[in-house]
């Protein structure tokens, strides 16, 4: 996945790298997340659906799916140059379809605002190579302290 680095993509990258030590869940559920591309308040990443992602019926269990969309929020607001990308007040999940083991998740998530105090997120979960086919979307609100 050659995207050229730039400022923002080595930004949200070093923050990620700096966050997952320190987070078990992320660590568990998205150690293995690639973020690919970023712009200022966007961010793109993949992964690639495993069996620890599953739930009963070995398909992505929707709790990695709302993992995902709080993680995926934090990063676009990393993508803006934050530090620190603040608390979640709060977090929707719509579950639109599903993925299965191997399947290759892409993950878009892009920050709506940033302001002084709150900073709005939109995601989006899809079949890599095919943007018709969502998994799941939502939005993600958190606090920022500036």
């Amino acid at each position: 996945m050659g995207a050229e680095v730039n400022a923002e993509l080595e930004h949200v990258r070093n923050y990620w790298a700096n966050m997952k030590p320190n987070s078990p869940i992320y660590s568990f559920l998205l150690g293995d997340i690639s973020i690919i591309s970023a712009t200022k308040g966007q961010i793109i990443a993949h992964l690639k659906v495993l069996p620890v992602h599953f739930n009963s019926k070995k398909t992505l269990h929707g709790v990695v799916s709302a993992c995902i969309m709080d993680w995926a929020g934090g990063m676009a607001i990393a993508s803006t140059g934050l530090e620190n990308t603040g608390l979640s007040t709060d977090i929707h999940t719509t579950f639109v379809s599903t993925a299965k083991e191997g399947d290759l998740l892409e993950i878009e998530s892009k920050a709506s605002k940033v302001g002084a105090s709150l900073a709005f997120t939109t995601i989006e979960i899809r079949h890599a190579g095919d943007r018709e086919k969502v998994v799941s979307h939502g939005t993600h609100t958190k606090y920022i302290k500036r």
